[in-house]
């Protein structure tokens, strides 16, 4: 499976950490986008959680693709996407403070468990120092 991670020559054990961390980001926000699309669970629809998992998964995913054509960016996309992933679901986690968007035990279990995975894969990025 490293293989399917590795350009042409060796990834660094580190590297591979991160492309899959993101991977299993990637995962997660789809398949929550699918559930707020209302095609996995009814009663979970929601046209803006939606759209927005979506695009961050999408931000995600061109991380990786990058990541994965330039091994030597790869801690610079990772922060990048992630970071970028963990200020969307603060907004996301806000919304819910608010009032804005569903409100059910799923959703903030799920909205914790993002953030966890978030915070750790951001923080596993920034303390990553390549050689």
């Amino acid at each position: 499976m490293a293989e399917l991670w590795a350009p042409a020559r060796q990834a660094h054990p580190q590297i591979v950490v991160l492309r899959t961390w993101m991977l299993i980001e990637v995962a997660i926000l789809g398949l929550a986008s699918l559930v707020h699309s209302g095609q996995l669970v009814a009663g979970y629809a929601h046209p803006q959680a939606r759209t927005a998992e979506a695009v961050i998964a999408l931000v995600l995913v061109l991380a990786l693709v990058s990541a994965w054509s330039h091994p030597e960016r790869t801690r610079w996309f990772a922060v990048s996407a992630q970071g970028f992933a963990l200020a969307g679901t603060l907004l996301g986690v806000a919304m819910i403070a608010i009032g804005v968007g569903p409100r059910t035990d799923a959703d903030i279990v799920y909205h914790a468990v993002l953030l966890w995975v978030l915070v750790a894969g951001l923080a596993f990025a920034i303390r990553w120092r390549p050689a």
